[in-house]
């Protein structure tokens, strides 16, 4: 019987040979149809970066102007000064990497048990879990909240991370992706004498990269966007994360200062826009893979 490296190896192979070439005219389609996207989810983007390096009279300007006419890093600098950006980013970076931490480890955990392992009622159990999907999160902010100031946590780092840990939708697309791994790989591991735990750490873990960095990605972007709940759960300015900073930056009385607000989304976006980058090339693979088989 071949070995578990020959087996990884082997897949890893065929896992590259399945990306078929497309014929010229599909090419042309596709390529047009995400041309299209970019310009409609670009504009709003472009429009936000140029509008940072514009005074506010510019920005009001009949007809607009697609290029800054006096370009200014005043509003930067306003931006940065006009609430404490600096503790806004240490809070959203520790609540991220942890709240992130966590929904991994337990999406990635859960979906071995869906996917491997045999215990009653188990499509029953994950026909439950798939109904929280169902539930919109804003359902649960009175019952979270009541449960986190029974614990004392309110206003603190385990009151933001501990109620958005579990996730039942990266244990859906994990556990989507781990069922078409092939299955002669785990038999391969079981004769090894690997118990579960070596078998996820050592050989579904590896195996299901695309997904995990697919799944890492939607976590990120959700926890370092969260505004609701660490609104809710938070009462100190010590406290806050970037988005609350975001609307910090608004004038109640209209007089809102619109480049000192792009210039502060811009330090929002920046930090997701740089691991999206990174990461983007396992998105389509770990989507599209992951809902191959149910």
């Amino acid at each position: 019987m071949a070995t578990i490296d020959q087996i990884q190896t082997r897949y890893a192979v065929q896992e590259k040979e399945t990306f078929k070439k497309v014929s010229f005219p599909q090419a042309l389609v596709g390529y047009s149809l995400m041309a299209i996207v970019l310009i409609a989810i670009g504009i709003p983007i472009y429009w936000m970066i140029i509008s940072a390096f514009k005074h506010t009279p510019e920005i009001y300007r009949i007809p607009i102007t697609w290029f800054p006419q006096q370009p200014t890093l005043a509003n930067f600098g306003k931006a940065w000064n006009a609430a404490p950006f600096g503790r806004y980013y240490i809070n959203t970076l520790i609540t991220t990497f942890f709240g992130s931490g966590a929904e991994l480890f337990f999406a990635a955990t859960s979906a071995y048990a869906f996917a491997f392992l045999d215990f009653p009622k188990k499509n029953w159990v994950f026909l439950a879990m798939l109904a929280a999907l169902m539930i919109p999160s804003q359902v649960t902010i009175l019952p979270n909240y009541l449960t986190i100031a029974e614990f004392g946590w309110i206003n603190s780092y385990q009151g933001i991370i501990v109620p958005g840990a579990a996730t039942a939708y990266g244990t859906f697309l994990l556990r989507q992706y781990y069922l078409t791994l092939p299955r002669e790989i785990m038999e391969a591991a079981r004769v090894d004498g690997a118990g579960h735990l070596r078998s996820l750490w050592s050989i579904v873990l590896p195996l299901s990269q695309p997904a995990l960095v697919t799944f890492g990605l939607i976590s990120i972007v959700a926890k370092w966007n969260d505004f609701l709940w660490p609104l809710v759960v938070t009462n100190t300015q010590d406290m806050r994360v970037l988005p609350i900073g975001i609307m910090w930056l608004m004038d109640q009385e209209g007089n809102t200062q619109w480049g000192t607000i792009m210039a502060g989304t811009i330090f929002v976006v920046l930090p997701v826009m740089l691991v999206f980058l990174w990461a983007q090339r396992y998105i389509v693979d770990g989507i599209a893979t992951g809902a191959v088989k149910g």
